[in-house]
């Protein structure tokens, strides 16, 4: 069985998006995004697919669209989440990424078994947000503090576990 992650910065206010791009620039998350998602699948939806701008190497990545005229090189295009989630698992990956937009975190909230968070210390104006992170949902499992920034993991409570 694989894992899901889901994986996003996110502010303080929990905004992860503002006109269809990230509203700061820390080199390092993306270092940390990269050495996690390497060799592994990513989910995400078109808008954050349009906001890389081009297919991420040493990933395969499936891109869900409303449009089905929509391509995009070197990624495949899926109608729906669920169709997604079918043909990432059919390649059997140890992990599955789920990396956005706020639509897809949504969407796929109840599948995902970790996260990958990074807290950043700013709280920009913007119309994507990450779905709040419930303390009786979610036990926090890694913490590493830097200047504006932390990056936080996260694994979903089991049901027998208590929220304290």
């Amino acid at each position: 069985m694989s894992e899901i992650i889901g994986i996003a910065a996110v502010a303080v206010n929990g905004v992860i998006g503002a006109d269809n791009d990230i509203p700061w620039r820390i080199p390092a998350d993306w270092q940390r995004f990269k050495a996690l998602t390497m060799g592994n699948v990513l989910i995400m939806g078109r808008k954050t697919y349009d906001s890389i701008g081009r297919p991420l190497p040493g990933r395969t990545t499936f891109v869900i669209t409303r449009d089905r005229m929509w391509r995009g090189g070197g990624v495949h295009a899926m109608p729906s989440l669920d169709e997604a989630f079918e043909q990432a698992l059919l390649l059997a990956p140890e992990i599955v990424f789920v990396a956005g937009g706020g639509e897809i975190y949504r969407a796929a909230w109840n599948r995902l078994t970790r996260l990958e968070i990074t807290e950043v210390d700013r709280a920009p104006v913007g119309e994507v947000r990450f779905p709040t992170i419930d303390p009786g949902e979610w036990i926090e499992t890694g913490r590493e503090s830097y200047d504006g920034y932390r990056f936080v993991s996260y694994r979903r409570r089991s049901q027998r576990e208590p929220a304290f």
